[in-house]
């Protein structure tokens, strides 16, 4: 017999990524009264450290292609574990979609975090097609930026509810170091999964030119994934890369500026981590990243790939101690009125309640 209400989350795998960190945070925040049970249609990953202990997480180890053995696997798992809603997750979730309708399962909320160098901006036309066709079998979406209630609604042909809820980050452990550094010596960083969608190597571009006239900089990459050989070796002088890290908090309050290059975002928490430690954000104007970053106000937007626009960026930054503080105090206030975890845990918790309150 339950003593909790059940969700269980599904997606692709739990290694290190924005949407991974946001559903530990929500089991951090919400495990006393709700059971959670994290399905991985993979393998699961490093974000598992970051969930409570106890906190159930399953392996499914699909193999690679679609089978119908498989789906019929997962739908046995589902109906075994008796949740009272199942929270699948992107693309690579929709197989829970399926599998929970073929286990009689109703309450199915789906949610959308960003998109993957296969389908970079969300509109491959089967993908789109498979998308539209499953929708039928979900009862709510949610989503974490306003252009993607657009993407769902136009491109995708939703007709389900859909409720944006933004990530929430804990303004508390992402605090701001008391006194910034001299022009001189500026630290650049950037934060994330190496995957081609992040485009580090617009970064590296802008930061070689920036190099050449402030030679002290230092650009710090923080984060692993498939790229990073490729990377290492295309980075040049000045760049440090550091692999995944748990004293984020601490690092990013040795740094100046935090840039984002990404092809497409949904909502970075990685950009609320830095602005909640009151940096100035540098992000392509793209996704999510313009809900974030009001140009001239808490950083700088440019258009993706344009790294000699990227480079002038950082280089006014490093030159202008003032703005970047000014900058990084409106981007600290930006985070304590609009993006705290009790915002983000309750809009959740109704999504979740109003979906299992229909079956």
């Amino acid at each position: 017999m339950k003593q909790k209400f059940r969700i269980v989350h599904l997606l692709f795998s739990f290694s290190t990524g924005g949407m991974e960190k946001g559903i530990a945070t929500l089991v951090q925040a919400t495990h006393h009264e709700v059971e959670h049970i994290i399905v991985c249609t993979t393998q699961t990953g490093r974000s598992q450290e970051l969930l409570p202990a106890g906190t159930r997480v399953i392996s499914m180890e699909k193999p690679d292609g679609n089978s119908i053995g498989f789906l019929f696997r997962l739908s046995g798992l589902l109906k075994s574990l008796d949740p009272d809603v199942v929270h699948t997750r992107n693309w690579a979730g929709l197989d829970g979609v399926i599998a929970a309708r073929l286990a009689g399962i109703r309450a199915v909320v789906h949610g959308e975090h960003g998109w993957g160098m296969a389908d970079p901006d969300g509109l491959n036309r089967k993908r789109v097609w498979i998308r539209r066709v499953l929708s039928f079998l979900i009862r709510e979406y949610t989503c974490v930026s306003q252009q993607m209630v657009s993407w769902l609604k136009e491109d995708i042909g939703v007709r389900q509810r859909v409720t944006q809820i933004y990530n929430g980050v804990d303004d508390e452990e992402y605090s701001p170091r008391k006194s910034k550094g001299d022009n001189n010596g500026v630290a650049v960083c950037v934060v994330g999964r190496l995957d081609p969608i992040k485009d580090h190597l617009t970064l590296f571009k802008g930061f070689a030119a920036l190099r050449k006239q402030i030679p002290e900089t230092q650009l710090y990459v923080i984060g692993d994934g498939p790229e990073r050989k490729r990377l290492e070796q295309a980075s040049g002088e000045g760049t440090i890369f550091l692999g995944n890290r748990r004293d984020i908090p601490d690092l990013l309050r040795k740094m100046d500026l935090f840039v984002l290059p990404s092809i497409n975002e949904g909502i970075s928490n990685t950009i609320l981590e830095a602005m909640a430690t009151g940096l100035p954000v540098a992000a392509t104007k793209v996704g999510g990243n313009i809900e974030l970053v009001q140009d001239g106000i808490n950083g700088r937007l440019f258009e993706v790939g344009d790294w000699e626009h990227l480079s002038e960026i950082m280089l006014d930054y490093c030159l202008n101690k003032e703005k970047r503080t000014a900058h990084g105090k409106a981007s600290r206030r930006i985070i304590q009125s609009r993006f705290s975890i009790d915002q983000m845990v309750g809009a959740y918790m109704q999504v979740w309640k109003r979906v299992a309150r229909k079956y």
